[in-house]
């Protein structure tokens, strides 16, 4: 069982409206394996697996209304008093925290940007059993327009302490948990900007990254699956990226470790 700081993402669920293409798609790609899936009073919620390790879930979406889209829940230890902080730091309650059965209490979110987010915080179900290894969640980002409003309000809820990134030339920041030193080595999360050169009409968001072995090939297999490319593979002091979506629209990350590496 992995042990999570306050604010470290901690979960990653994907709300699809068909759960089974989704279960098709995703065991292609990362080879992951399934649960049968919970109940109607769960919302059918199917675990993901790999090498027998909990990384994940699907969820068929209630209402076809709602996004397609990869989430993203940060860990607390009192989902009821996060979110007291999220309101008086000037973020939006979108689901009040409300317990799911024994396996914790979940709430949704909004910063004051926008984007939505989880909280878990966790009863039998802890989280990751898996994560920063191939196949396995490895990092998330927060894409805001409202910089100020957004470093403020995460220093505010979770105390995260920061550190400015401009190796790529572009404005980025990184957050340690508080009481860390700042920095790549302790970092659980990255705040990058809506700029310019993304479509006016992208929202704030959260975005999820999986670890792979070689990041070009698993594109090819997303293209291949019926998915597509929204940014192609790129190399970063940090690894190689790149941005896809699955068959369904649901959009997430891919990092490898570069090809060449930085400054050769």
């Amino acid at each position: 069982m992995a042990a999570f700081v306050e604010g470290a993402p901690c979960w990653v669920d994907a709300s699809l409206p068909d759960v089974e293409a989704g279960k098709r798609f995703y065991g292609e790609l990362f080879g992951w394996t399934f649960a049968e899936g919970a109940g109607a009073e769960y919302g059918h919620y199917t675990q993901a697996y790999s090498r027998g390790r909990n990384v994940a879930a699907l969820a068929p979406k209630p209402d076809g209304r709602m996004p397609t889209v990869w989430g993203i829940y940060l860990y607390t230890n009192d989902a009821y008093a996060c979110a007291q902080r999220i309101r008086a730091a000037g973020g939006q309650m979108v689901m009040d925290p409300m317990p799911v059965g024994p396996y914790g209490t979940a709430a949704m979110a909004a910063d004051p940007g926008g984007a939505v987010f989880g909280l878990w915080q966790p009863g039998t179900h802890h989280g990751f059993d898996a994560q920063q290894e191939p196949y396995t969640y490895c990092w998330s980002e927060v894409y805001t327009r409202a910089r100020d409003a957004v470093d403020a309000f995460y220093a505010k809820v979770f105390g995260y302490v920061p550190q400015d990134q401009d190796d790529a030339g572009v404005e980025y920041r990184i957050w340690s948990p508080p009481g860390t030193a700042p920095g790549t080595d302790t970092a659980v999360l990255g705040r990058s900007l809506i700029t310019e050169a993304f479509p006016e009409v992208m929202p704030a968001h959260f975005l999820a990254y999986f670890a792979v072995p070689d990041c070009d090939q698993s594109v090819a297999m997303v293209q291949r699956l019926g998915g597509r490319v929204t940014a192609d593979p790129f190399d970063t002091p940090y690894g190689r990226i790149a941005v896809v979506a699955d068959n369904q629209g649901a959009v997430f990350g891919l990092l490898s470790e570069p090809r060449t590496k930085p400054n050769a």
